[in-house]
């Protein structure tokens, strides 16, 4: 059977490959002693044996029977993946194994997994269609050890009833304990510990803490960093490793290093950023440009494996909250010795870059350095001294000004020169969320977006293709940041949605990735530019991280990664060593191989889907408890969304969308035209269509379900 292999004295001779190459020759369940004898395994390996055996249990490979044997878990036809539950109930599990398509698994089937867990699921016969169905049989580990759940009534002495935050998990909570002071009012929103199901659709749970009222912001922030299990603190090694580091660089830092303090470096970053990653200065020269984007020199502080690094991996990037930030290095570094504060020396990695005067790429040049930065700037700054000419505004940056408008030609050019390539700029406003003192929102506006904030974005895209370019011809592996082109089923559906909406006949006909562009250009400025915009983000692929190399659609690049913001993305650390590693700096000589930074990709693909997923679940909750106290008020919208029960309007006045419901018109019968994506009256022929300006009033918010309702004014709905 297996061979011994060659070990150190006190080493076990077997290892948890060589038990999963058991399986596969025996052709059958084993039993403990069977390992022992087939494995020539004497028995004072046990407690390794056992550990073996418990890895690849947790990991999924094999599965323990009824009988005390194991299986091998693709062999008893049984699949290991993670549960997804969707808002309607049913769920999906999504396979380990990416060439699986997704197994379908009934309410009924899910045993007790919940939403998130990991599981085993055996596969049922028949249905071998698109999505084949199954029954979930082992829980392999649980997504969450504790939930956040809602107050909903007393039950008994001591005992509340309570539903969880999360509307995946559908079930109720019989909550006790008596870790609080005072007993939880009704909404008031609690952390337990779920203990055992007590009958279908209840389980026991222990009462650890209050978060507070659903009502208040602050708590809002705690309960989506609690659901999408978000760091909030770092543990003590992590804060004396970084408190262990020097305050300031000092001189032997500067060693090998070129000297660029005398250059007039600016940062410019929005109005509240403590973490500036990046700065930037211009040069002009005889036929063109010298472009230095200095970024933070982060690779210089934290070494590889180290214990700030181990935390930066699994941290994989920065989260950022309306209110908050939970960075992905502690403040020391990222607020402190790595921030490019102004009048300060700092270590960067510099991409130095000549460009033509009409935005060509010349040629790079890429070195450790170190600057001084002379501003810390603010883009509303910017657009005052440089769009406005605010004269007030021009002699206060005066000492950085002609740097500037040197910068803006050169950004005009390269922005240009992308459009001219192809790349797609999507113009969706974003939500600017005011506060008051105590946290509660009180306005959600729209962040107004101009030249300075593309300034900025034209250098970092520049540096960040041209550092792709270098360490692809240096074949040294990093990871590149790709972006696939939407699939052509997809243009297909936009495309026909498009030609609905009222500025239908001036769209292109034909669905193709290169007429992305003349639709968003032809949408630019009308009233139907966000509907077109929002429609056509949808289309797009997820952009990843991948150590393979793929070209990036969004922004028609042949060549992307990031290496521009080290401070709050793990990725761009790694392309930092990856440059250093090509430049044959000193200490730089090992670098992870392309195997651990597949992996370490792939971690870092979910951690951003988390940080994204968390970014939308805490705007829509501060957005539905702004619009509690905007109940009654009239709104003007255009319709972004129809669907059988209704449509959604994004409203003009606020930074919020809404439903109104077909349940609330009553002039009509309407049906849901699916071809045409719009809603028809069958008497009025009144119809509901994407892009429509409407004009409705709101009715109802539910902050639980993150729900704004609006009605149609009474003028509209008349005959």
């Amino acid at each position: 059977m297996v061979k011994k292999k060659k070990q150190k004295s006190g080493e076990c001779p077997i290892s948890p490959k060589d038990i999963i190459e058991l399986f596969r020759e025996v052709k059958r369940p084993v039993k403990m002693n069977d390992f022992y004898r087939f494995m020539h395994l004497s028995k004072r390996w046990r407690r390794d044996l056992e550990a073996m055996i418990e890895f690849l249990e947790k990991d999924g490979k094999i599965i323990r029977l009824r009988g005390g044997a194991w299986g091998l878990t693709k062999d008893l036809h049984m699949i290991t993946g993670k549960l997804q539950v969707q808002r309607s109930g049913v769920g999906f599990v999504l396979p380990d194994d990416k060439r699986r398509a997704d197994i379908f698994v009934a309410p009924s089937s899910f045993g007790n997994a919940m939403h998130g867990d990991t599981v085993v699921v055996t596969l049922l016969p028949g249905n071998r269609g698109k999505n084949q169905e199954g029954r979930i049989v082992r829980i392999l580990e649980r997504a969450r050890d504790t939930i956040t759940c809602r107050v909903i009534k007393k039950m008994g002495k001591g005992g509340f009833i309570c539903r969880p935050t999360e509307s995946r998990l559908n079930f109720s909570i019989l909550a006790t304990g008596d870790a609080l002071e005072r007993r939880p009012k009704k909404n008031e929103l609690l952390v337990v510990e779920p203990h055992e199901q007590v009958e279908s659709g209840l389980w026991a749970a222990t009462i650890l803490e209050s978060l507070g009222d659903e009502e208040d912001g602050n708590v809002q922030e705690r309960l989506v960093k609690l659901n999408h299990d978000i760091p909030t603190s770092f543990p003590d090694a992590v804060l004396n490793a970084a408190k262990d580091l020097p305050g300031v660089p000092s001189e032997e830092d500067f060693v090998d290093r070129i000297d660029l303090r005398n250059l007039d470096f600016v940062t410019i970053d929005g109005e509240t950023a403590r973490d500036f990653d990046d700065a930037v200065y211009v040069e002009e020269q005889r036929d063109g440009f010298r472009l230095w984007v200095a970024i933070a020199d982060v690779s210089h502080y934290v070494p590889e494996h180290s214990v700030l690094d181990e935390e930066a991996v699994e941290r994989a990037n920065s989260y950022y909250f309306p209110q908050s930030v939970e960075p992905m290095f502690p403040v020391a570094l990222s607020n402190g010795l790595c921030s490019l504060n102004p009048r300060v020396p700092r270590l960067a990695m510099v991409a130095e870059t000549y460009f033509f005067a009409d935005g060509s790429y010349g040629k790079s040049k890429f070195y450790p350095a170190v600057i001084q930065s002379k501003a810390r700037l603010t883009y509303d700054q910017v657009k005052r001294a440089l769009l406005d000419k605010d004269e007030k505004e021009r002699a206060v940056i005066s000492p950085v000004l002609p740097m500037l408008e040197r910068a803006e030609e050169l950004a005009r050019a390269l922005k240009q020169k992308r459009n001219d390539r192809g790349s797609l700029d999507f113009d969706v406003p974003e939500a600017a969320v005011t506060f008051d003192v105590a946290g509660d929102p009180i306005a959600i506006d729209r962040k107004t977006r101009h030249f300075g904030h593309m300034m900025i974005e034209e250098f970092m895209i520049a540096a960040n293709e041209a550092v792709a370019r270098f360490l692809t011809e240096a074949e040294v592996p990093f990871l590149y940041r790709i972006h696939p082109a939407p699939e052509m089923d997809k243009l297909n559906a936009l495309f026909k949605m498009l030609h609905r909406t009222d500025l239908g006949e001036a769209f292109p006909n034909e669905p193709t990735p290169e007429n992305l562009q003349r639709v968003l250009k032809i949408a630019a400025g009308t009233e139907q530019e966000f509907v077109v915009n929002r429609l056509t983000l949808r289309t797009m692929m997820q952009a990843q991280y991948t150590p393979t190399y793929q070209t990036h659609f969004g922004l028609a690049s042949e060549c992307y990664c990031h290496f521009t913001s080290p401070i709050r993305r793990y990725a761009d650390l790694i392309v930092h060593r990856a440059l250093k590693h090509a430049l044959r700096v000193k200490g730089y000589e090992n670098i992870r191989g392309i195997d651990k930074i597949q992996t370490i990709g792939e971690h870092l693909n979910k951690r951003e889907r988390v940080a994204m997923e968390a970014e939308r679940e805490i705007l829509k909750r501060v957005t539905a408890l702004y619009m509690l106290s905007q109940v009654g008020a009239e709104f003007t919208g255009v319709i972004s969304g129809v669907a059988e029960f209704g449509f959604w309007v994004e409203l003009e006045e606020v930074m919020a969308e809404g439903m109104v419901r077909l349940s609330g018109i009553d002039d009509d019968y309407y049906v849901y035209v699916s071809e045409r994506n719009e809603l028809l009256g069958e008497r009025t022929a009144r119809r509901f269509a994407l892009g429509q300006v409407v004009k409705v009033w709101l009715y109802e918010v539910n902050v639980a379900r993150m729900e704004i309702n609006l009605k149609l004014r009474e003028e509209d709905v008349a005959d």
